[in-house]
């Protein structure tokens, strides 16, 4: 289950979305979120999914990565659209003792799941078409107004690109101490739940010596590399807008219009 969460992971590529401007992506990123949660009905739903199946087509991302990106949120799915299942009121079709599933319920339940489902893989895509040193120049560059009130903004998108940076290593180092304790005999798929929490001590302790002594190690690399922060700092590339940036913005704008007017003209298309 591990090794299949691949948020932070960066796939090079020389795909349109690749070369994009970071900061556009993550606008645009932004705005398909919007247009998610703005779609209350299976025309604006089709408008999102076939935005997002374009975007991923222009990319290049193989499709078994999208699946291996969502396998990990498969839980998290199946316990939400249950619950907007059962505990929704609204005509009934099928009922037993206290529990009961509406129409309203099992539509709220599709919807949700489908909303996560693109949601995790929308995201995800930024990621996977951005390299860490863009993504950091693009979250400071957009977060750049901030700096009048003082705000560290070079060091907060430098937390940020370094923490999405680590989660794939971290995960591959919890992988990797999970398989050497299971080599020493340590059993954690059997007992309760307090039995099984214990047995995640043994795995928690030497990751959080991993992670504070790699941390450690990046700061030491980085003041040999005499970094100081974002004041006096220059580029190699600096960022600019493109006619390929626009294009996409105007695509993605047309889309959020689309979902707007097919909510105004059939909002009850299905009952929510």
């Amino acid at each position: 289950m591990l090794r299949d969460i691949t948020i932070g992971q960066y796939f090079p590529k020389d795909s349109l979305l690749h070369r994009l401007d970071p900061r556009v992506k993550i606008v645009l990123t932004l705005c398909y979120i919007i247009m998610l949660f703005a779609a209350s009905n299976p025309i604006g739903l089709i408008i999102g999914i076939v935005f997002l199946a374009v975007a991923y087509g222009v990319s290049g991302i193989p499709a078994a990565m999208i699946l291996k990106s969502l396998k990990p949120v498969t839980p998290v799915i199946i316990f939400t659209a249950a619950l907007n299942m059962f505990f929704i009121a609204g005509d009934p079709i099928w009922s037993f003792w206290k529990i009961q599933i509406t129409v309203q319920g099992l539509w709220t339940a599709v919807v949700m799941s489908i909303r996560i489902l693109c949601l995790i893989a929308g995201t995800s895509l930024l990621t996977y078409t951005t390299s860490p040193i863009a993504l950091t120049d693009g979250i400071e560059q957009l977060l750049d107004p901030l700096k009048r009130f003082h705000l560290p903004v070079h060091e907060l998108a430098m937390m940020m690109t370094i923490a999405l940076r680590f989660i794939p290593t971290l995960i591959e180092e919890t992988d990797k101490i999970i398989a050497a304790q299971k080599a020493r005999g340590a059993d954690m798929e059997s007992g309760g739940l307090i039995q099984r929490a214990k047995a995640l001590i043994p795995i928690l302790i030497p990751l959080f010596v991993s992670a504070f002594r790699r941390a450690d190690e990046l700061a030491l690399a980085m003041e040999c590399r005499c970094y100081r922060g974002g004041e006096g700092r220059t580029r190699m590339r600096r960022l600019k807008i493109q006619g390929r940036d626009i294009i996409c913005c105007i695509i993605t704008g047309f889309c959020i219009a689309a979902v707007i007017v097919v909510n105004l003209m059939a909002p009850h298309l299905i009952p929510m």
